[in-house]
Formats: C-alpha cells, sequence, structure tokens
C-alpha cells in the first residue's frame, strides 16, 4: 500500500495502492500524497503502467497533475489512464483542466492513453488482471466506485457502509476485502468501525481496514476479526488469505 490514510491524515500518505501482477504494475487512484509515496518508496512513476481511478476527490486525484506533467516532459510517455466513463469528462473539467491546459494540451487524453470502462463488464487490465468497477455510496449525489479484482479482491475505495455487499462477496465469492473505515460515528460517508463491528465474524475475518485517521493506533486490538493493512508494506494475496512481504525503507 502507497498509503493508508484518510483524506486528512498527516502520518499517514493518502489512501492510494501499486497492484502488481506479472510483470504489470497499476497505480490505483494518485492523491495528492501520491507522487511524494512513490519516491519514499523507490518506485519510478515511468515504472508504472497504468492509472486507475475510483473517484474524483483531492485524495484520490489530486497526485495526477504532477504524474501527468512529469511522464509527458521529463519521461516523453503517455500512460494509461483507466476511468469509469462516468468520470472522463468531470475529471478534466472540474480537477484537471484548471492546472493542466496549454495550447498544446487541452484534454485528458492529451496526456494520457485514456481508457473507459464501465460498471458490469469487466475490464482486463493485463495478463491475470481483471478489474470490474461497481458503483458504491460515498457522497451523496457524487459518482464512486468500488473495484473487484480477479473476483477475489474487493477494494472499496470510499464507501459507506454496505454489508449486504460485503457479506455476499466475503461469503458466496470468497473475497478478500480492504475496506475503508472511519473511527468516529456517525459515518456519513465512510462505513465506521462501530459499523464494520455488527458483521458477522467470518465476514470480518476477511476484512482488512484502510483509509484511517493519524489516531489508528488507539483502535489496535479492537477490530474484532478484522485486522489493520498499513502503508509502504507489500501485501501477496492469494487463496483468500493476505500475507505481508516486506516493509519498505521510508
Amino acid at each position: 500500500m502507497l498509503g493508508t490514510g484518510n483524506a486528512f491524515a498527516k502520518k499517514y500518505y493518502n489512501n492510494n495502492a501499486l497492484l502488481c501482477q506479472n510483470g504489470f504494475t497499476l497505480l490505483v487512484d494518485c492523491g495528492i500524497t501520491g507522487p511524494l509515496a512513490l519516491h519514499q518508496i523507490g518506485q519510478p512513476l515511468d515504472g508504472i503502467d497504468a492509472v486507475l481511478l475510483t473517484h474524483i476527490h483531492a485524495d484520490h486525484v489530486g497526485g495526477l497533475e504532477e504524474f501527468a506533467f512529469r511522464m509527458k516532459f521529463q519521461y516523453g510517455k503517455r500512460p494509461v489512464l483507466y476511468v469509469p466513463d462516468t468520470l472522463a469528462e468531470p475529471l478534466w473539467e472540474h480537477s484537471l483542466k484548471g492546472g493542466m491546459w496549454q495550447e498544446q494540451s487541452q484534454s485528458l487524453e492529451d496526456y494520457f492513453d485514456v481508457r473507459r470502462i464501465r460498471e458490469g463488464v469487466p475490464a482486463v487490465l493485463h495478463d491475470g488482471l481483471t478489474v470490474e468497477i461497481i458503483r458504491t455510496e460515498h457522497i451523496p449525489g457524487k459518482i464512486s466506485y468500488s473495484l473487484l479484482f480477479n473476483n477475489c479482491f474487493f477494494y472499496t475505495a470510499d464507501m459507506r457502509f454496505h454489508p449486504e455487499l460485503v457479506t455476499d462477496l466475503v461469503r458466496n465469492r470468497g473475497c478478500v476485502v480492504f475496506h475503508d473505515c472511519q473511527f468516529v460515528t456517525p459515518g456519513a460517508v465512510h462505513a465506521t468501525l462501530e459499523e464494520l463491528l455488527t458483521l458477522p465474524e467470518d465476514v470480518q475475518s476477511k476484512i482488512y481496514l484502510m483509509h484511517y485517521a493519524d489516531d489508528k493506533d488507539r483502535y489496535v486490538g479492537r477490530t474484532g476479526r478484522m485486522s489493520f493493512i498499513d502503508q509502504h508494506v507489500r501485501y501477496t494475496i492469494a487463496d483468500g488469505k493476505v500475507v505481508p512481504a516486506a516493509v519498505s525503507e521510508s
């Protein structure tokens, strides 16, 4: 994980991830702290094969301007950008255009090889890596998606409590779940720890908590069968298990 913090965390980087499969490196969201987090773990920008976005908030897209500028002007590359078809236009018009518009670069496509993906249609990102975007509730009236990789790994990004969906994914599809977690209640736009603790224990045992606040250490040992994931740690996900592999120096 590049970062596991919520939008206002200072101890933790924005909740962004690198997913590696068969030599392919995917950046999942690129928030304000994304480029710095990549630098901290020694990941070259030109070693990233594609970016995949979940929604338009600064902690998820705020680093795209730097990423795009450096890829274009430093490396001479136009990186692949997977974006839900409903977000492509607002991403440019509402988030990126003000800082990135130039006479010779007037669209999202001038910076990225834009590949639009649609809900309900699994997309093949690389050999052995597919993703299905699932629209989930986050901010009322604002489009946001969670991600289902290879039909076995569910990444909520930012999502309000949806016990039926999570329970179905765990029990009927055998998924491991990386779930955002807000410590304080009520949870207007994120699932709260209190809500997640109401899930059955067998479901909890497959949930790994992310997108948390700086006071995370206060809640260690208070998460039921769920576990925290940590930033700058590489995890291997296989056969319904999540195993930490290495901690990067930073």
